[in-house]
């Protein structure tokens, strides 16, 4: 395999905070010795999940077996993992804002026509819907757990609690028409089609479109990470790899 140099758009910053948690986690589990720093080991996981290189392009560039190189950066998406924040910590943040929003994605995945609880039917594509709360200025507070892409907005919002989260701080929260009946402080644009509804309705919903505008920049934050436009590991991990990007983001955006 031919090895050229590349580069990964992460700070530096992010990459000492990164370095800095795998130094504390080596001496935490005693370990002595590596075949790569802890520097160099956490420039692993960016370059996996940021640029979406292979566990065979990681183990050619930083010279390691391939094994290692897949070793190295599942224990630094576990330990991202572990550092992201709760529910109960992405309340905590929203009760200090004037509003949130809520909204859901689809991550792909790669399965076939036989794993139907993968399948979104809005979509037409095989996924995990993920959720995803924000600031009033679209930038992320937290990503949920996956589910299956078959799972609705409202029903997965439903199983991780975050309708009665956001109802416990009593933070308004603006989502789309797929969290119809959610209730709690959830606020969703008049239902109906456009030309059935009066011009105060019509008035609301392009106000409540503006505002959900934003959203889409989270989304699009989330998509930057190449990893996450085409998942291909155990659907087991998915959680694990959304959660490493949050840490990521939340340690660039803090720095």
């Amino acid at each position: 395999m031919l090895v050229y140099p590349s580069g990964v758009d992460v700070s530096s910053s992010t990459l000492r905070f990164l370095a800095q948690q795998l130094r504390r986690h080596r001496r935490a589990i005693g370990s002595r010795w590596r075949r790569l720093s802890a520097g160099r080991q956490a420039l692993l996981a960016p370059a996996h999940l940021r640029v979406g290189h292979t566990y065979a392009q990681l183990a050619a560039g930083f010279g390691v077996g391939v094994t290692t190189a897949y070793r190295y950066v599942a224990e630094v998406i576990d330990l991202l993992a572990d550092l992201a924040p709760t529910l109960a910590d992405a309340a905590r943040a929203a009760s200090t804002k004037a509003f949130v929003l809520l909204d859901g994605t689809l991550l792909p995945i790669d399965r076939i026509a036989a794993d139907r609880p993968y399948y979104s039917g809005k979509h037409k594509k095989h996924g995990m819907n993920v959720q995803v709360l924000t600031d009033p200025f679209g930038r992320l507070l937290w990503v949920s757990p996956a589910l299956p892409g078959a799972v609705h907005d409202v029903r997965a919002a439903r199983e991780h609690g975050i309708i009665d989260a956001l109802a416990q701080t009593d933070v308004p929260c603006w989502a789309d028409k797929g969290y119809r009946g959610a209730g709690g402080t959830v606020r969703i644009p008049y239902w109906g089609r456009w030309d059935n509804l009066s011009a105060g309705q019509q008035a609301v919903n392009r106000s409540h479109a503006k505002i959900r505008a934003l959203v889409e920049q989270a989304m699009s934050t989330l998509k930057s990470w190449r990893i996450l436009r085409k998942l291909r590991c155990s659907t087991t991990r998915i959680t694990a790899f959304v959660q490493a990007v949050l840490t990521l983001y939340l340690a660039s955006s803090e720095r």
